[in-house]
């Protein structure tokens, strides 16, 4: 009866801890509107545009032009950029081809997704796509990991014939993420976001002669950067340690018989 009841609550406990487990791979929500989601580009990565993710950033252009926007990513999201090019009703066969750089301007592959695409003669529109690998809260030095930070994308027409350079276009791009938690979760974390600036911010937050403030990114996650050290692991980690506990209870429960011997002399 007793480990009927120990296993009861240890159902109970079960249930209350997948509740925030679940909650936490659930794919992270988008804002409802385009709020101030920019109508212009960058050409550059210094003047990249910022816009949030969930949000469809638009600009207008010709073929030929590196058009650049930036967003933010978060540890444990997986993004997923979308590009839409919209293109004159008369031109020649155009390739066009989005790239994804991090806050250290490294290019990060796609995991799958039309990263490239071909517009055939008189192709009113083309769509690209590329789903980025989960972005992790540390990484060695070595590595090409994605990382916390701004992220920069370039959409570009690559090989463009004579006839249609100068052509204008315009485009549309949009930004979602899912977040992975705790199986994308490693031990450690940065001490900053890579956004533009930071580097300059912390040497001067430790007493360097240059005291000159540099403007950081303003765009960052929803709910803020993350610490880090949080992820689902810990929950699943507490259900083991409960289940061990239990397993134990229910072996020695199961194993220490009817109690101590009787004393009386067999055949009294």
């Amino acid at each position: 009866m007793r480990f009927t009841r120990a296993l009861s609550a240890a159902v109970m406990l079960l249930g209350l801890a997948a509740a925030p487990a679940a909650a936490d791979s659930s794919p992270s929500a988008s804002p409802s509107g385009n709020g101030d989601a920019p109508t212009t580009a960058g050409t550059s990565f210094r003047t990249a545009a910022e816009f949030e993710q969930g949000q469809v950033a638009t600009a207008s252009g010709a073929a030929g032009d590196y058009l650049y926007w930036s967003f933010p990513a978060d540890a444990g999201q997986r993004s997923t950029v979308k590009a839409t090019v919209k293109l004159p009703e008369t031109h020649a066969a155009q390739t066009w081809r989005i790239d994804v750089y991090d806050g250290l301007r490294r290019r990060q592959a796609c995991q799958w997704g039309a990263q490239t695409r071909t517009a055939a003669a008189g192709t009113s529109s083309l769509e690209l796509a590329c789903v980025l690998r989960t972005v992790r809260a540390w990484s060695e030095p070595w590595a090409n990991d994605p990382l916390p930070g701004t992220y920069y994308l370039r959409l570009t027409a690559v090989n463009v014939p004579t006839s249609d350079l100068g052509v204008p276009v315009s485009a549309e791009v949009r930004v979602d993420s899912k977040d992975i938690g705790g199986a994308a979760a490693v031990d450690g974390s940065l001490a900053e976001p890579l956004v533009p600036g930071v580097a300059v911010t912390s040497g001067a937050d430790q007493g360097g002669e240059d005291e000159k403030s540099a403007v950081l990114s303003a765009i960052e996650p929803e709910d803020g950067w993350s610490s880090g050290w949080w992820s689902d692991r810990w929950v699943w980690s507490g259900i083991g340690a409960v289940l061990a506990a239990l397993a134990g209870i229910g072996g020695y429960a199961l194993t220490r018989g009817s109690g101590r011997p009787s004393r009386v002399p067999p055949g009294a």
